[in-house]
């Protein structure tokens, strides 16, 4: 008879049983907090402030604006986007926040299975392939536009992580 997993999984127990799960409203907290951040990173470019997140660029509709109730599949899939086209960006200032991004998404994440939500895995999109070609043409503007939607953006998810948003 092997008994050979058992007993090494009795040997863990007593260090299983110590481990706890962290409460989701420190995950919360953290969550709000993150977007707090990156909304102040943001901030801290100058060059942001020129262009509001409302406005229309030509071009650059592929850059997700503002949605009036986000659930945590939609705010997963717009950062998903907006992380996507701050990789594509050659600029230093953006590098930061697109792995303050991955981050917060990890968080969305554990909001998510919290209220047992499998969120969807985000594939490429196929109106980011075109990217390079309006990189080419705009890089700026493409850089201001999407900081500030993403700007607005996280400001519309930090509203909605006070309301308890569903799947």
């Amino acid at each position: 008879m092997r008994c050979g997993p058992l007993y090494r999984f009795l040997w863990l127990w007593p260090y299983l049983s110590y481990v706890e799960a962290v409460p989701i409203r420190k995950v919360q907290d953290d969550t709000k907090t993150l977007i707090k951040t990156i909304v102040t990173r943001i901030n801290d470019i100058s060059h942001t402030q020129s262009v509001s997140s409302k406005q229309r660029v030509t071009g650059l509709d592929f850059i997700p604006g503002l949605y009036p109730l986000l659930s945590l599949s939609k705010m997963d899939q717009t950062l998903a986007i907006y992380q996507q086209i701050l990789a594509s960006l050659p600029s230093r200032n953006v590098i930061q926040i697109s792995n303050d991004l991955e981050n917060l998404r990890d968080l969305l994440h554990l909001l998510a299975a919290s209220k047992s939500c499998p969120l969807p895995q985000v594939r490429a999109l196929e109106s980011l392939e075109s990217l390079g070609v309006v990189l080419e043409a705009s890089l700026y503007s493409t850089e201001v536009v999407a900081l500030s939607r993403l700007q607005g953006s996280l400001q519309d998810m930090l509203r909605q992580l006070d309301l308890s948003p569903g799947c």
